[in-house]
């Protein structure tokens, strides 16, 4: 089997090649599904191998003092052999997996072969295909329960063993310093435990990602927002626990904790920080400093880890192993969620090249997991679902149809409703060199008053005499969801240029037959109406926010409020859901201001309601959050958006005021009138490509993608898993 190994003292790597533990007594044979690399404790023991003799000897001062204390017992030269001889071999990695149990050793009743496990140890939970994990060390992975998910139990044990030891009550606060793998563990937790949460961490994302998974408010501990947060909460007094779950050689942490914490507090070291505490401070405030071991009561005692001699329940309520349980409990029933926190997976055969990336900062991570190869069927497995995007293929020799400067573009309307009379056509009927053809409705009345109104030259509900017209250059298709895509599909097997209003599809069958439309005919001239990436304000931010240099942060606020009783959006089942008619829009602009399309998707929904957290993943790490919320109140902007790297913020704010924070800073004016999202933009630029024969103003390639990637919501919220985007070769 292969294994990941380190050696010490050169810093090496290696998937080896070593032979299969055996089934022991008082445990089981695990074959890893999914093991979690711990960014925190597992990067520091690998960064610490790359360093000097020297630099070891300095990271490590405990393991310097045995080094003299054996010179003293031992000698000089037997020490020297005996410490070279330690560093110079492989030494295991990992310590968090979940697997399927193999074989089952004597004296295990619990579990039987096939069974799916979490397991825990830095002995015993490696980093390798089979591990041998004694009875106190794994616990059943709940039904339903990914094994993705179920491979952060000994982390969120940890976790959860940290919380124990602070003893928070109901209606408390805490502060969390450190929002990595193990801190973003604790801010669910204690949100799980009815405590309201603060978090501090110099890393903006990592603050917001606490924010998405419960905390009240998060800042940079250099900065004042943490303590005007804590303040504001607690009426001044500080907070009732701080868990220091952050790392690294800086006393920030445990001053700050001084600073913040109330009179007699708690403050619980769960991470391996400095800890040169400030004595004044904490002796006038007389805190309880408390240490956290670990994953619970029974670390660090071979009777209990190895021997399986369990604690009695009535006299150690929290041991390792019920700890265990209990995390992978919440986890199946979302209290806790772990997903959020997977920044990447990786075949397991790359694990040297993961961690050189982790090591270099090249992978920007908060959990990363091992996927293993040749899982059994009854691992039962949850499988991440995949929804292809597919490609454009267009026949060789396409060719587009120019138009003279003198001679207008004649367009024709199929729908003239509420979004068509009051966003497209006011724009199109004053433009100069356009001239409005045909409008065909299903009833007469409605054409008529859209031909009144706007000038057209004739009104009709005969689609076919629309389609047949050799002179209308392009159509525009403003209808009812549900056929869109058809509608699409049959203006361009009949060569128009089609502008149609989101979405271009409910489904990918839909999809799938406008993009064979395309290739039938090999006519790609097609716009969708995503009109945010147009608005004059917003590209006036992105301009001065600049080009990235590294990966972006976005979070987009959508309070799209109570639909009225009796609206067609309500048909979900024939006109699909609401996010599926417009969250193309949003979408499109996440995509549009990171400059690239979404690589997956995850979307999760709060129970009873129609609000939904899409979260997109882009190729260079970039991340964006869609909170699509219909429960805000009316009075509330219906659109808010930031967008955060390299140092710097850009703020929207509704369309009416935009702003970019960095080493100089940009306000725009307020608009004076209603707010401009960029219909009037985007329509200029389709009748630009329209008459000039030139290209459409948005790629099919992207319009695809954004569409497949709104699709894959609905999925992901089936499925309960994040999807894949995957291009269709």
């Amino acid at each position: 089997m292969k294994q990941v190994v380190q050696n010490y003292k050169s810093g090496e790597l290696a998937v080896l090649d070593v032979p299969v533990p055996g089934c022991k007594p008082g445990g089981v044979l695990v074959r890893s599904a999914y093991s979690l690399i711990s960014t925190g404790t597992e990067l520091m023991k690998v960064s610490e191998a790359g360093m000097s003799m020297l630099g070891k000897a300095r990271s490590r001062p405990d393991q310097v003092a045995k080094v003299m204390q054996s010179v003293a017992t031992n000698g000089v030269p037997a020490t020297y052999r005996k410490v070279m001889g330690k560093l110079d071999s492989y030494t295991p990695l990992g310590y968090s997996l979940c697997g399927v149990v193999e074989q089952v050793g004597a004296g295990v009743d619990d579990v039987k072969v096939g069974d799916l496990v979490a397991c825990a140890g830095n002995e015993h939970a490696l980093h390798a295909e089979l591990n041998w994990v004694p009875k106190n060390l794994y616990a059943p992975v709940p039904e339903g329960l990914a094994p993705r998910h179920a491979a952060f139990g000994t982390v969120g044990s940890i976790a959860m063993q940290g919380v124990r030891q602070g003893e928070p009550q109901l209606g408390e606060v805490a502060l969390v310093i450190g929002l990595g793998l193990i801190g973003q563990l604790v801010v669910q937790l204690l949100t799980a435990a009815g405590v309201r949460v603060v978090g501090a961490d110099p890393d903006p994302t990592r603050c917001e990602l606490a924010e998405r998974l419960g905390a009240a408010a998060c800042g940079d501990p250099a900065s004042t927002a943490v303590e005007a947060a804590v303040a504001e909460l607690t009426d001044g007094h500080g907070v009732d626990q701080v868990f220091l779950a952050a790392g690294g050689g800086s006393n920030q942490p445990v001053e700050l904790a001084a600073r913040l914490a109330r009179d007699r507090g708690r403050v619980v070291d769960i991470g391996k920080c400095r800890l040169d505490l400030p004595w004044n401070a904490y002796y006038e405030k007389e805190l309880d400093v408390r240490f956290s071991r670990s994953y619970g009561p029974g670390r660090y005692d071979p009777s209990y880890e190895l021997e399986g001699r369990d604690y009695p329940i009535g006299y150690v309520r929290w041991t390792e192993r019920r700890n265990l349980a209990c995390f992978l409990d919440l986890v199946a029933r979302g209290r806790v969620d772990v997903e959020p926190l997977v920044s990447h997976i990786a075949d397991f055969d790359d694990a040297v090249e993961t961690y050189r990336r982790l090591k270099d900062g090249e992978l920007k991570a908060v959990a990363v997991l091992f996927r293993y190869p040749e899982q059994p069927e009854d691992a039962a497995e949850t499988v991440a679902p995949v929804v292809a995007v597919p490609a454009v293929r267009l026949p060789e020799g396409t060719s587009t149809r120019a138009r003279s400067a003198t001679t207008p573009v004649r367009l024709a309307f199929v729908g003239a409703g509420n979004y068509a009379t009051s966003m497209l056509l006011p724009h199109l009927a004053r433009r100069e060199g356009v001239e409005l053809s045909t409008v065909v409705t299903t009833t007469a009345l409605s054409g008529a008053n859209a031909q009144r109104k706007f000038g057209f030259a004739k009104a009709t509900t005969d689609l076919d005499a629309v389609l047949g017209d050799d002179s209308v250059d392009a159509v525009f298709v403003v209808t009812r969801h549900s056929s869109h895509a058809e509608l699409t599909r049959q203006a361009l097997l009949a060569g128009k240029t089609v502008f149609v209003e989101k979405p271009l599809a409910l489904t990918e069958d839909e999809l799938a037959g406008v993009l064979a439309a395309v290739e039938e005919s090999g006519n790609d001239r097609l716009q969708v109406g995503f009109n945010r990436r147009f608005a004059p304000l917003l590209q006036e931010a992105k301009d001065r926010f600049g080009a990235r240099t590294g990966p972006a942060s976005l979070r987009y606020l959508v309070n799209a409020g109570k639909l009225q009783h009796g609206s067609w959006y309500l048909q979900q089942g024939a006109e699909g859901s609401r996010f599926a008619g417009e969250g193309g829009h949003f979408i499109d602009t996440a995509s549009w201001l990171l400059d690239a399309d979404p690589v997956s998707v995850y979307a999760t929904a709060a129970p009873g309601n129609e609000d939904l957290q899409v979260l997109l993943r882009y190729p260079d790490g970039s991340t964006a959050t869609i909170s699509y919320v219909t429960t805000g109140a009316p009075g509330f902007p219906k659109e808010t958006l930031d967008l955060v790297a390299d140092g710097k913020v850009l703020r929207l704010d509704d369309f009416v005021r935009a702003s970019v924070h960095g080493r100089k800073k940009w306000v725009s004016s307020r608009l004076p009138k209603a707010r401009d999202k960029g219909q009037n933009a985007e329509l200029a630029a389709f009748v630009k490509a329209v008459r000039t024969g030139g290209p459409m103003p948005v790629p099919l390639e992207s319009l695809v993608a954004t569409t497949a990637a709104t699709l894959a919501v609905g999925t992901g919220l089936a499925g309960g898993a994040p999807v894949t985007l995957a291009r269709t070769p």
